[in-house]
């Protein structure tokens, strides 16, 4: 079988391809190491496809200059999309590092099959449970679709606003952090008072050594009052889809 697609055509689509892979490189859940970058490629090539039209009225000249400053710029465009929504996506990640340091979790890393490198127990329980809600309720595709709107509001010959984008990202920032406070606050309140309350009775008693015996208490708590936490994600979760979407499309206007 063979195809006949021109050579605008075809410059549109490597284009935008070029956008999605960095995009995808750095959005989560698809920038994960578990998926080939085999598979990442025809990703950013299927979602540049249907965007064709859209994107064949603006290419630049057919120039190797005028191309390899495009691709820079689809590169930078891409990546500064994905990393807008990967900043709010991580407020998940930093509940559960909160919870894992005042619960005592932080004394034993576990091996991250996905990032490959060390994570906190409740950190990476989190994340997990967050890119399964994520997938059930279909918000990967509210994600992508804010994505796929970047190419009709910025086309290929458009810039970013670097104004927009450092105040988008120090907005993110401080979002990610009040996010994370927010889903695990009412757990670390419960774990600081029972600090309070230790330290107390070891002051009172100091042969007992209380702090000792606050180990397995502390992590009794975490156990059983995570749940607390966990049924507030669905909600965050929600939240921070809509934030994320929002931020991407002031980024492009």
């Amino acid at each position: 079988m063979n195809w006949d697609v021109g050579i605008t055509e075809l410059i549109a689509i490597m284009l935008g391809a070029v956008r999605a892979g960095a995009w995808l490189i750095i959005c989560p859940p698809l920038n994960s190491r578990l998926i080939p970058p085999q598979i990442k490629v025809l990703l950013s090539v299927g979602i540049a496809l249907p965007m064709t039209p859209y994107l064949r009225s603006t290419i630049p000249s057919i120039e190797t200059s005028d191309l390899i400053a495009c691709a820079a710029l689809q590169v930078f465009v891409g990546a500064g999309l994905g990393f807008i929504t990967a900043l709010l996506f991580a407020a998940i990640q930093a509940a559960g590092d909160l919870i894992d340091v005042f619960g005592g979790f932080t004394l034993a890393m576990a091996f991250d099959p996905l990032s490959q490198s060390q994570s906190s127990i409740f950190g990476r329980f989190y994340n997990l449970l967050a890119v399964t809600l994520l997938f059930a309720s279909d918000g990967h595709q509210v994600v992508l679709r804010g994505f796929m709107k970047s190419y009709e509001a910025l086309p290929l010959n458009a810039s970013l606003s670097l104004e927009t984008f450092s105040r988008l990202l120090i907005g993110g920032v401080g979002e990610m952090f009040l996010a994370a406070l927010q889903i695990a606050g009412p757990l670390i309140a419960v774990l600081f008072l029972t600090d309070v309350a230790f330290g107390l009775l070891n002051r009172v008693a100091p042969a007992l050594n209380a702090f000792q015996l606050g180990f397995p208490a502390k992590i009794m708590l975490v156990l059983t009052l995570s749940g607390t936490a966990i049924a507030m994600l669905p909600s965050a979760l929600d939240t921070l889809i809509e934030k994320a979407v929002s931020a991407v499309v002031q980024l492009y206007g």
